[in-house]
């Protein structure tokens, strides 16, 4: 066995020794000693992989399936720029706190600092967002340990040395290796206890769980949670909150139990910032675990007592329900489809056990505002790149999050225009890859409108927004599906979208909802404006 040969399949037994199941492979030259060792670990059952033609398509596809099953998953590719479109999933992953691990194949040290073809510096490329370890020789205990060092909280980089000859000259026993155990995170250091009294919100972020629910619902305080924080759930979850906490209710918040990483709202932002809010944080997922603003107490675990005064809930769940209905009617009151109602529309087809991804910028927050009243335990998944809360690579890690979670009801995903054609080539899919049923609900409004909701969508700068923000592409997205062989249908209005909805043709497809993006502006300052 030669030596690269060997290096190779000592790391594909060391991602299995550390929990990995799935690897997503970037084809390439250097990196084929990695490619034949995890065809063979597949073909053996002990891996299931899955090849993409672009680097920053497969490191999202790996993170998506990372995403939903919690367990490391690894994607491969080969040495030079292929390493650097790594980036931006192992950006995401560090500040999410998902296990993705990425190896990158690598020319032997001694061609370091020369113009060899395709050599630069690559360990350490992702600087403090994955470390490093730089193998140049088959050692399994040294690449098992560090692999189970980080007890999957956080992205790792195996940059692997590979010298000539490249191909295998024998067949592999792929073999067994010891059953992976999850390391002991040892004993809850603090908890604290919220006890009764101050005007309490629980604000539940992304990937807040179920805790912050049953928090909210033991002490009767209001469920102020976005969708992808894992407990928009139960009778406590006020939808409109966002727009409650620009008037009298928000303004008579004392104290806010906060946990996940909440970045949707600014009014949310506006609350923890307060001077006069008592804030008590729970630790969340990802690198940075320091918050954005003052916190008044830490604890690992938050807990919370019994209450009996339902007053304060009763409040905003009277005000949630005005509000929601004036917010009913004045989306149907419009004569053409609103982004809002393609939100609300994915929600309502999302069954029980079902499964969506939501795209970053608008989608996530017209889906906050939208998003159906589950029932507790349902087993909805609801999941989306927060992390930095990024547009990159949305498609393939929703495709990932399908495949990762095949016992899903139904898979679905929801994002903007500009966000699918950050990721188009996620479609492309070789002929025997595994395809997920997953229906992609693009909002097509051709452009970056969340842009008119912000501060330079002023009229002063109406001169200048299109080129510089509002990037209107006129693509024709159909054609695109076309050219990926995915089923594409394009509606216009809330029955259409409905219909195309209730009747899925399995495998990926792709469903364009056209919006107007002229009046989107209009159409937030009106809804802002509504109060209880």
């Amino acid at each position: 066995m030669n030596d690269s040969t060997e290096l190779a399949r000592t790391v594909v037994t060391a991602l299995r020794g550390a929990g990995a199941r799935e690897a997503v492979l970037a084809p390439g030259s250097r990196n084929a000693p990695l490619s034949f060792a995890l065809f063979d670990a597949a073909q053996a059952g002990a891996l299931r992989l899955h090849t993409r033609i672009d680097e920053r398509t497969a490191g999202f596809l790996a993170l998506g399936l990372a995403k939903v099953t919690r367990e490391p998953a690894a994607v491969v590719c080969t040495s030079g720029t292929a390493v650097a479109n790594l980036l931006p999933a192992v950006m995401e992953a560090a500040h999410a706190g998902i296990p993705l691990v990425a190896v990158t194949a690598d020319r032997p040290a001694r061609l370091r600092g020369t113009g060899a073809n395709q050599t630069t510096e690559q360990a350490g490329v992702f600087g403090a967002f994955a470390p490093t370890l730089d193998v140049a020789a088959a050692d399994l205990d040294e690449q098992l340990a560090f692999l189970r060092r980080h007890r999957h909280r956080r992205p790792l980089h195996l940059n692997v040395q590979l010298d000539d000859p490249l191909l295998p000259d024998d067949g592999w026993d792929v073999g067994s290796v010891p059953e992976w155990v999850d390391p002991d995170l040892g004993p809850v250091q603090t908890q604290h206890l919220l006890a009764p009294g101050p005007r309490t919100v629980v604000v539940a972020g992304d990937d807040a769980g179920p805790v912050a629910r049953v928090i909210a619902e033991r002490a009767g305080w209001p469920l102020l949670a976005e969708p992808s924080s894992g407990c928009r759930t139960g009778d406590n979850a006020i939808r409109a909150y966002r727009l409650l906490l620009n008037g009298a209710l928000g303004a008579r918040v004392e104290r806010v139990a906060v946990l996940g990483h909440p970045t949707l709202s600014r009014p949310v932002a506006r609350l923890l910032a307060r001077p006069d809010v008592e804030v008590v944080s729970a630790h969340h997922r990802g690198m940075w675990t320091r918050r954005p603003f003052a916190v008044d107490h830490e604890a690992i675990h938050l807990l919370a007592t019994d209450e009996t005064d339902r007053s304060w809930l009763d409040e905003w769940r009277s005000a949630d329900r005005s509000v929601s209905q004036q917010l009913d009617r004045l989306l149907a009151a419009e004569p053409d489809l609103t982004p809002h109602e393609v939100a609300g529309a994915v929600s309502r087809a999302l069954p029980p056990g079902g499964l969506l991804f939501v795209g970053a910028s608008n989608p996530v927050r017209d889906l906050d505002l939208m998003v159906a009243r589950y029932e507790v335990g349902g087993r909805r998944k609801v999941i989306a790149n927060r992390g930095l809360a990024g547009i990159d690579g949305t498609t393939s890690s929703a495709i990932g999050a399908a495949l990762g979670r095949p016992q899903s009801t139904r898979a679905l995903a929801l994002m903007g225009d500009v966000t699918f054609l950050h990721d188009t080539t996620g479609l492309f899919l070789g002929p025997r890859e595994p395809r997920p049923d997953l229906t992609i609900v693009v909002v097509n409004d051709d452009g970056g409108s969340i842009f008119a909701t912000l501060e330079q969508g002023a009229p002063e700068y109406a001169d200048r927004f299109d080129t510089l923000f509002g990037t209107p592409h006129g693509a024709d997205l159909g054609s695109l599906c076309a050219a990926a062989r995915v089923p594409h249908l394009a509606v216009r209005s809330l029955p259409e979208l409905e219909q195309a909805l209730a009747t899925p043709n399995g495998g990926i497809e792709v469903v364009e909802a056209r919006v107007r993006r002229d009046n989107r502006a209009d159409l937030e300052k009106r809804i802002r404006a509504l109060s209880p």
